[in-house]
């Protein structure tokens, strides 16, 4: 991974310092963690981490709002040389960064860009984290009161270091059954019901 990672920050960087990865405040994972801390590296080297945020909250709110835009990006029949170019008319139009604009091109190159929103979500993640806010998302079988919510903020600020802030949002999933899941930084903790359901279903199956 990290290997990979490497040559993604060498394809990515527009700075002649691209030996090494810069690493990032937090772990990040998947195909979508591996192209964010490459453009974290590259944008850090090229003191560029802030416009590079703010390019891809603007390639998210064009994800968004712009259906055809949304379904040309996901279409998976379309070619990639076609892909790449247009990746290439939306950085200039959007006057992106080159790093940001060699992220879209390589990702249309490699016929990853069904994963560009979630690589803007990882690297904002990644910002927070430079920020030194704590990212928190706790998912649950149904809406919390305001009582459980104010037990559940107290809960998670025991996880913060000093100096650290906590930015946390819920959102309901009923499939959950009941307990929650909660990722918090680069922790994930699944809680719920339905988990553990599938574990004891699992045991029993392979003990028949």
């Amino acid at each position: 991974m990290a290997s990979t990672s490497l040559m993604f920050a060498r394809r990515l960087s527009t700075s002649s310092v691209t030996r090494e990865m810069i690493k990032t405040p937090i772990q990040v994972f998947g195909v979508e963690g591996r192209y964010a801390s490459a453009l974290y590296s590259a944008a850090s080297k090229n003191k560029q981490l802030e416009k590079v945020e703010k390019d891809l909250i603007e390639v998210q709110a064009l994800l968004k709002s712009d259906v055809p835009f949304r379904e040309f990006v996901l279409n998976p029949t379309l070619k990639k040389e076609a892909k790449r170019q247009a990746m290439e008319v939306v950085a200039s139009k959007k006057k992106t960064t080159d790093a940001t604009k060699n992220l879209l091109v390589l990702m249309a190159e490699n016929g990853r860009l069904t994963h560009l929103d979630a690589v803007a979500a990882s690297f904002r993640t990644l910002m927070a984290a430079h920020r030194g806010e704590v990212v928190c998302e706790v998912t649950t079988a149904k809406e919390l009161d305001a009582a459980g919510k104010k037990e559940l903020e107290a809960a998670l600020q025991a996880f913060l270091k000093k100096g650290e802030v906590l930015k946390y949002s819920t959102k309901v999933d009923p499939a959950l059954i009941g307990g929650m899941v909660v990722t918090i930084g680069d922790k994930y903790v699944d809680m719920s019901i339905a988990s553990k359901i599938k574990k004891y279903t699992a045991a029993i199956s392979s003990a028949v």
